[in-house]
């Protein structure tokens, strides 16, 4: 399945042999800035059927409770286009959508953040047909899932990787307002960032991006992939040109097809050394498969580039006003430099990664000769080129770059080639069809009767007869021979003939002059009936007022303070200020026992917080959890699915199950959650709305905290403060420093590992409520959760009074900021509780 940003991509997708193309209209689109209008999907989907190809719209991002209108007339329109499926994250509107459009096959985002077969389980109870799961898999829990349920299961293949998983990424929102789960990633984690531990800047030589993923490259898996039962093979990019989704889609193509053709999932794919550089050469921030093969944290992230560097061509020896002297890498020999290509001088080893690099478009290449003094041009088909094995001077056009900014040892990486150009041009400017169409073609021949053709392409079939009955032979009657040679005329068409199969009485006779009129005709009528799609059976769009109701108004409750404590620290600051409850959420999961005797000793309240990702093979996790025989603070669908079928106290949903709209959250209460969290995502009038239409009795918000801004698998302790690989030789570091990650503005961003080694990265600022705390409790919210990161002791206990005394009405909100402001560690912030004027208007990114 293949990206298209718009039509040149789905162009390129469907001549490359894509079966499936999936993208955005302009709202409701996890990549905000492409995607095609509503109007233009009727076509669109036509031009996809005619081809034999399947479309889906990705309509992937968490939907708020005032675009719930506008969202029903959006799904009821992609029915009515022909759509083969949606991509949906939000379970408000998988729910909306089955009412809406029974018929419409629904397929889980990777968005929905499914890492299990629970959670896999959960999503076809809701109405899901096809899951894609997230990137952060190997492929042995992959098959593992694939195992334990009988769900489609789509996984990525290619292209770019969110160093977070996909949905629990809260970045932008909190650090420009933009959301990632609405589409509006402003891709924070391609910025650099300095490693601090334990207060102190640990340099790292030229690793600066330390969370900037490589890019996902599974050509050499596929035959593994096609042997554990993956439905569908994605390739990500729905950003990129269309040369990139020609040459990715045709490589998986082509490999698809030779796995499916029998090869073992052990043999060696016989990947083509050159289709493999072409593939790094279109886009690549170094290519690999990462997590598909189990865990390596050092290989994930390099950490020198966050953007495309292409192919290392080779290392810098000397630069001077007339060229630069370079020392070739082995990707030369192959696809050697030539004039015309654009190259980067990579200079990461000592220069801030920020400034300008130098680069441009080679003028030419000349070879070093080993005479003193001594070089020449090597000429191949009138191109100067460089010969294999020889030191090479690059020249370029006057003052195209600045020959003082280059030092010996940096890296040349070629950009662009303008070969692959011409590789891509076959798919990207097509005249005719490329990608053919096997038509399987019946004939039913007999003198003084009608010839009676029968075409099949795919699933669709089409008969055409002879206006005139065939006549007696005289020489050569019709047989198959003839058949093909006259029916296989199939020319610019999207069609080449398959089998055909011939029944036939008598010697009949058929000119050539009726047989193109069949073929001709044929090939109109499987056209029209391929891009025919019956309309969808659709109920009326409701708008917002429809799908939720406001709660009765109820008398006001006295507010309730729950405090999460991550240190044993923490927890005797919190036991002291005697909340309503204290959760638990340690990196050691096993160790917090003696912490829950000490909250239960101490007449409290005790939750549990889980991990926010379960894999297969941590279902011990969930034993213990249950073991604790406390309220469970739920932050996965697959947890949440796992604990439908076992005896379990509360469970509150937390904020990564993204709760953005009364629907979902209606979903999630009806699913055994007591109370909720609404997804960081809303603002602090949002959340009000939420608790008015879902009921405040079920929400519990988060009044101070450091927002979680990112989730990742990626783990930045064993990285770069280990030379290990996982868990098993790592040293666990995670253990003995406390670490964070320093932006350019200076903040120190703390981050923590949970008990299954995964990282978050949470923010400077601490979140503050402030704000809206008089409109939530108008709204009749009474359930406040305080949570803590790197918080000392005394700063907990600070924190703790200044929200009880406001809660009771001892302080203004005004003077509950100013004690925030004073004791939080990097200072405060509204951050994503901010509520900006036209935030009531659907986003369109320029």
């Amino acid at each position: 399945m293949s990206p298209a940003g718009y039509w040149p991509q789905l162009r390129a997708a469907v001549e490359a042999g894509a079966d499936a193309v999936y993208f955005g209209l302009k709202h409701f689109t996890a990549r905000a800035k492409v995607g095609f209008e509503l109007g233009e999907l009727p076509e669109a989907m036509a031009t996809l059927h005619r081809r034999g190809v399947k479309g889906y719209v990705t309509f992937n991002t968490l939907v708020f409770q005032h675009e719930l209108d506008e969202a029903a007339r959006a799904l009821a329109a992609i029915a009515e286009a022909g759509a083969d499926a949606i991509i949906v994250q939000d379970v408000g509107v998988v729910k909306m959508a089955k009412a809406i459009a029974p018929d419409l096959e629904i397929h889980g985002s990777t968005q929905m953040s499914i890492t299990s077969a629970d959670g896999v389980r959960l999503a076809q109870q809701l109405g899901v047909s096809r899951v894609t799961l997230a990137r952060e898999l190997s492929l042995a829990e992959v098959r593992a899932i694939r195992e334990a349920t009988d769900c489609e299961l789509e996984i990525f293949v290619h292209g770019a990787l969110c160093v977070a998983y996909s949905g629990q990424c809260f970045s932008s929102e909190a650090w420009g307002g933009r959301s990632a789960n609405r589409g509006q990633c402003a891709q924070a984690c391609r910025l650099p960032y300095d490693m601090m531990v334990d207060g102190r800047h640990v340099p790292l030589a030229d690793a600066r991006y330390l969370l900037s993923p490589g890019d996902l490259y599974a050509l050499r898996q596929v035959p593994e992939i096609v042997d554990i039962g993956v439905h569908t093979l994605k390739i990500e990019g729905r950003y990129k040109d269309a040369e990139y989704v020609a040459l990715t889609t045709q490589a998986y193509r082509q490999a698809v097809d030779k796995a499916c053709a029998g090869m073992s999932p052990n043999t060696d794919p016989g990947i083509d050394r050159a289709a493999e550089l072409r593939l790094e050469q279109v886009y690549s921030r170094g290519l690999g498969p990462f997590f598909l093969t189990g865990t390596n944290h050092q290989a994930v992230v390099n950490g020198r580039a966050p953007r495309h560097r292409g192919l290392l061509m080779g290392r810098v020896v000397r630069a001077s006003e007339t060229g630069v002297i370079v020392e070739p890498a082995e990707a030369n020999a192959m696809a050697p430099l030539k004039p015309g290509d654009g190259v980067v001088f990579d200079a990461a080893d000592w220069r801030s990664p920020e400034e300008a690099e130098e680069g441009g478009r080679i003028f030419e290449v000349a070879r070093e000769v080993a005479r003193p003094g001594g070089r020449e041009a090597a000429r191949r088909g009138g191109r100067e080129v460089a010969r294999q094995g020889a030191r090479l001077e690059l020249r370029f056009g006057n003052g195209v770059v600045n020959a003082a900014r280059i030092r010996p040892g940096d890296l040349v990486w070629r950009t662009h080639d303008p070969d692959l150009d011409k590789a891509a041009r076959p798919f990207t400017e097509a005249t005719a069809p490329v990608r053919k169409q096997v038509v399987q073609v019946k004939v039913t021949a007999r003198p003084g009767a009608a010839l009676v053709t029968e075409w099949r392409v795919g699933g669709v079939g089409v008969a055409v007869e002879s206006a005139a009955p065939l006549g007696e032979a005289r020489n050569r009657g019709v047989d198959v021979e003839y058949l093909r040679a006259q029916l296989g005329r199939l020319g610019n068409t999207a069609y080449e003939l398959g089998e055909v199969s011939l029944e036939v009485e008598g010697a009949p006779f058929a000119p050539s002059s009726m047989l193109n009129q069949v073929r001709r005709r044929a090939v109109e009528m499987l056209q029209e009936r391929q891009a025919y799609r019956k309309p969808a059976a659709v109920a009326t769009a409701r708008g917002p007022e429809a799908h939720a109701t406001e709660a009765a108004h109820r008398p006001r409750v006295d507010a309730t303070l729950h405090l999460l404590v991550r240190t044993p620290e923490q927890l005797e600051a919190a036991l002291a200020s005697r909340p309503a409850s204290i959760t638990l959420d340690y990196l050691d999961l096993y160790g917090l026992r003696p912490s829950l005797e000490r909250v239960r000793g101490a007449g409290l309240a005790a939750r549990v917080a889980s991990p926010r990702v379960l894999k297969p093979g941590e279902e011990r996790i969930v034993d213990f959890l249950v073991g604790c025989d406390c309220p469970i603070l739920v932050r996965s669908t697959g947890l949440l699915q796992a604990l439908q079928e076992r005896a379990h106290r509360e469970l509150i949903g937390d904020f990564s199950l993204n709760a953005a709209n009364a629907l979902t959250a209606a979903e999630f209460l009806r699913l055994g959650l007591s109370r909720l969290t609404p997804t960081h995502d809303l603002n602090g009038a949002q959340v009000a709305e939420m608790a008015r239409l879902a009921g405040a009795d079920c929400i519990e918000v988060v009044a101070y905290q450091h927002l979680p801004v990112f989730h990742t698998e990626h783990c930045v302790f064993c990285r770069f403060l280990s030379k290990g690989t996982s868990y098993r030789d790592c040293g666990r570091p995670c253990e003995e420093h406390r670490v964070a990650l320093r932006d350019t503005a200076g903040r120190e961003h703390p981050v923590m590992a949970d008990v299954g080694c995964r990282n978050t990265v949470f923010g400077a600022e601490a979140q503050e409520a402030s704000a809206h705390l008089e409109a939530w409790r108008a709204a009749g919210i009474h359930q406040f959760r305080l949570e803590f990161t790197h918080e000392s002791g005394a700063q907990v206990s600070e924190v703790t009074e200044a929200f009880a005394d406001a809660l009771a009405g001892r302080c203004s909100a005004r003077v509950l900021a100013e004690r925030l402001r004073r004791v939080a560690p990097q200072g405060v912030t509204q951050g994503s509780l901010y509520v900006p004027e036209g935030y009531l208007a659907l986003p369109v990114l320029p």
